[in-house]
């Protein structure tokens, strides 16, 4: 697996519909109020990355002392999603194997944030940034999903499956980037965004 293969773990086409499982499956455990909690605890991660991307696109914020541009996405959704939904599958394991599984993701979205920095797709404080709210909005998916019962599984993997393809089908209908654009343009004023590689 190279690093580019790495850094895509952290495609929003990726670790939306697996949030959404996230969902699903504590649905399917009438799980009510984790299931609202983890939706809200994932899209403020999202937002927030989505705030920093938009300031910079539009007013070219940024921290020169930390080479900062805005936060990874990709490591934030990335660490967010994989170890909750983790916990969640091991739930029916021992607490061992469900904790070192849980470990391994959040290691993971350490090395999907190192392979974004070796890519040259963002800096370390960037990627840094974006593993440090990923792995807090696990923590928190986490502790919503902590005591909530294993559903039954054929329940679980319906409800998963269908909430998957509804995600991916709503996903390829809308331009993440291009949404941004526009709104950190609308909100600016600005006629023209802020290149990634903007320097002055």
């Amino acid at each position: 697996m190279s690093w580019s293969d790495i850094l895509h773990l952290g495609d929003l086409g990726l670790t939306v519909p697996a949030a959404g499982a996230v969902a699903a499956w504590l649905l399917a455990a009438r799980a009510w109020r984790a299931a609202v909690g983890w939706c809200l605890v994932f899209g403020l991660a999202l937002a927030l990355v989505a705030a920093t991307k938009i300031a910079f696109l539009g007013w070219a914020t940024r921290l020169p002392a930390l080479d900062y541009k805005a936060v990874s996405g990709h490591a934030a959704s990335f660490t967010a999603v994989f170890p909750t939904l983790v916990f969640l599958l091991l739930r029916p394991c021992g607490s061992r194997l469900r904790l070192a599984g849980t470990a391994a993701t959040v290691a993971l979205g350490s090395l999907v944030a190192a392979a974004l920095v070796h890519a040259g797709e963002h800096t370390v404080a960037e990627a840094l940034g974006g593993w440090l709210i990923g792995a807090g909005a696990a923590v928190c998916g986490i502790h919503l999903a902590g005591d909530v019962a294993v559903p039954p599984p054929g329940k679980a993997v319906l409800f998963c499956a269908v909430t998957c393809i509804g995600v991916v089908l709503l996903m390829r209908r809308v331009s993440v980037g291009w949404w941004m654009v526009k709104v950190a343009l609308a909100l600016s004023g600005n006629p023209r965004p802020t290149p990634w590689d903007h320097c002055g």
